[in-house]
């Protein structure tokens, strides 16, 4: 297949109120002049990227003010995304995660993970499918996962589960499509530095997070040449390619010792 062409094009971007969300929605507007369907939660930060972008970068946007943990407000992004416009590609990037021990997760808290990383994804996934399957049109749909779908991280273990599943469903789906012009494709990351790993817990760990200017480029990248998976970064690449011959228990035994030392610096106030 030819690489997407982002040029005028409607694409819509989950999460996209703060860190890679926000970050690729910027360069898709700036570098691809590319009309925009942006979701999050934040009205203001929505409306905020919206006058700047079609200030500086002369494109439309389209706001939606939804959360992807309640079923109602991905219902209606559905709608809203497939009315109006001629949807041409989306980034489904939206999640939420919870460091710590996983006996501290509350069950709430559990559900809106499910929800947001899981059920929405797969609802708006099979919705696009299904749109592009009838109408033929060329596109493409990216799903933001994370290399902890390879590699499972003690103190994050939902959010691990949660971004595996949605590979692994990617991954299948792509097989059962009949349209030609249209991709699937799995975006990859390690740590980012994001308004996601702001937080304390975060400190130690900030060394190794990949600036999200540049994890954006390499997800548009990803999208735009229809790539089924996508690790971004040389040494994550090489990384992933030399840890999949080594024992999995040794690796996730690894980052659990690295997380748990983070948290045991938190707790302690050191």
């Amino acid at each position: 297949m030819k690489p997407l062409n982002f040029n005028q094009k409607w694409i819509l971007v989950t999460g996209a109120s703060s860190g890679l969300g926000y970050e690729m929605a910027r360069q898709l507007a700036n570098q691809h002049k590319a009309n925009l369907i942006i979701t999050a939660r934040r009205a203001d930060k929505l409306d905020q990227l919206k006058a700047e972008l079609e200030k500086h970068a002369g494109i439309q946007v389209k706001t939606v003010v939804a959360d992807m943990s309640v079923p109602a407000d991905v219902d209606r992004l559905i709608a809203e995304s497939l009315n109006g416009q001629q949807l041409y590609a989306a980034i489904l990037n939206a999640g939420v995660t919870f460091f710590g021990s996983h006996l501290e997760l509350t069950e709430a808290d559990f559900e809106r993970m499910l929800q947001t990383n899981v059920r929405s994804v797969v609802r708006i996934s099979t919705e696009l499918v299904r749109h592009f399957e009838a109408n033929k049109q060329q596109g493409g749909l990216m799903v933001v996962s994370s290399m902890a779908a390879l590699f499972p991280v003690p103190y994050q273990a939902i959010y691990s589960g949660t971004k595996g599943f949605i590979m692994n469903f990617i991954n299948a789906l792509v097989l059962e499509i009949k349209n030609p012009n249209f991709s699937l494709t799995v975006y990859a990351p390690g740590g980012i530095a994001t308004e996601m790993t702001e937080g304390e817990k975060f400190n130690d760990l900030k060394g190794w997070l990949m600036p999200v200017n540049k994890a954006a480029k390499e997800g548009l990248y990803a999208l735009q040449h229809r790539k089924y998976n996508h690790i971004p970064g040389l040494l994550n690449r090489i990384g992933s390619s030399f840890m999949r011959v080594m024992p999995k228990r040794f690796i996730v035994g690894q980052l659990g010792r690295t997380y748990a030392k983070a948290l045991a610096k938190l707790n302690t106030g050191k």
